[in-house]
């Protein structure tokens, strides 16, 4: 085996000073724009949530049983404006009487049922019902729980990507002292 020279060593150093500059300038570019994306989604969810003004229902309210919905009792009165607050109403409120409407059935068995009694008004109802509540529930999941969570996830991205930039700035002043 042969062994470096201190000229191929000084090369070989320059060659990771310069991958660390590129790849902490690569990072720091993610991190900005991960940064971006985090708080685009995370102002965007907020604002439109709370221009819906979709509140819980205030504590000891007959709406905000706690016996049927003892999971939300911390959210009472509160206005549905973060991601945890929308798929709570959603899950937890609109799906709890969602249930209530047909039996736990869903819309497609309802419109299902519906179709073959076109006459049937409870079954109309029910279904409109569930169109609309399942509607709002979908709405709040996606809209607001998940571009939320995707937020989140970009915020912690663009912190990742700022500290691995860091530890490739220190690499590249390590090999720069070798070279």
């Amino acid at each position: 085996m042969k062994k470096t020279t201190k000229n191929q060593e000084q090369i070989i150093s320059r060659v990771f000073m310069y991958l660390s500059v590129v790849g902490a300038a690569v990072m720091l570019s993610i991190s900005v724009l991960a940064f971006w994306a985090h708080s685009f989604t995370t102002n965007m969810v907020r604002t439109e949530l709370a221009a819906q003004k979709v509140y819980f229902p205030d504590k000891g309210s007959p709406a905000l049983d706690p016996a049927t919905y003892p999971e939300l009792q911390k959210y009472a009165g509160q206005l549905v404006d973060t991601p945890e607050e929308a798929k709570a109403y959603a899950n937890g409120y609109i799906g709890e009487h969602l249930k209530q409407i047909a039996n736990g059935k869903v819309y497609s068995e309802v419109s299902a049922e519906a179709m073959k009694n076109p006459d049937s008004k409870d079954l109309q109802a029910q279904k409109q019902s569930l169109f609309q509540g399942e509607t709002l529930r979908g709405i709040l999941l996606t809209s607001g729980y998940g571009f939320g969570t995707v937020g989140k996830i970009a915020g912690i991205v663009a912190y990742v990507a700022i500290a691995l930039s860091a530890g490739m700035v220190i690499s590249a002043v390590y090999f720069k002292k070798r070279s």
